[in-house]
């Protein structure tokens, strides 16, 4: 079987991972991310991406916490980020259990159906990327968003926030696949 048919179950595969910690962590904390402003995503996604490459660029981490567990925090808090674009800010945090996860499954089909689109039209080029290159991408996308919440959300001829959090999705999926080959 060739990587074209892998990629979709390898997508969902690590997806499934991501969805079980956000589930478990809407257990724990409840919805206390719909207090978080647009700003405050982008930055945690910022510490995140950071994180990572600093992880990667010394070769050691003094915390608990592996370069994986970073991506999933990047595609979980990039769904947030898209939620939150959809429901805007709350500052009640007792958002539906099953309303949370349809909001999350949605925006993980519409990441899955542009990464499908883009694989098609880039023939699995991610596939020959570094995971570091991966990383640049994301920080790329995460300062892109900075400028366009900057900007307050217009841009003249570029895609917007949610089209760099639906990136940011895709790109870190990629990397969980790649580490994990």
């Amino acid at each position: 079987m060739g990587n074209k048919l892998n990629t979709s179950d390898q997508y969902d595969k690590e997806i499934f991972i991501c969805r079980e910690l956000f589930l478990k962590k809407m257990k724990d904390y409840g919805t206390a991310w719909r207090i978080l402003r647009h700003s405050s995503i982008t930055d945690q996604l910022f510490i995140k991406a950071q994180r990572i490459r600093s992880i990667q660029e010394k070769g050691v981490s003094k915390v608990d916490e592996d370069i994986q567990g970073e991506f999933i925090g990047i595609i979980n808090y990039s769904v947030i980020g898209l939620i939150q674009l959809e429901l805007g800010i709350s500052v009640e945090n007792t958002m539906d259990e099953q309303f949370t996860m349809a909001l999350y499954d949605k925006y993980i089909k519409t990441a899955k159906d542009l990464m499908s689109n883009k694989n098609h039209d880039y023939g699995e080029a991610w596939r020959d990327m570094r995971v570091s290159s991966i990383t640049d991408l994301i920080l790329m996308k995460i300062l892109r968003t900075k400028q366009i919440e900057d900007n307050a959300g217009k841009t003249l001829v570029s895609e917007g926030i949610d089209a760099n959090y639906l990136d940011m999705i895709n790109y870190a999926v990629f990397a969980l696949i790649k580490m994990n080959q």
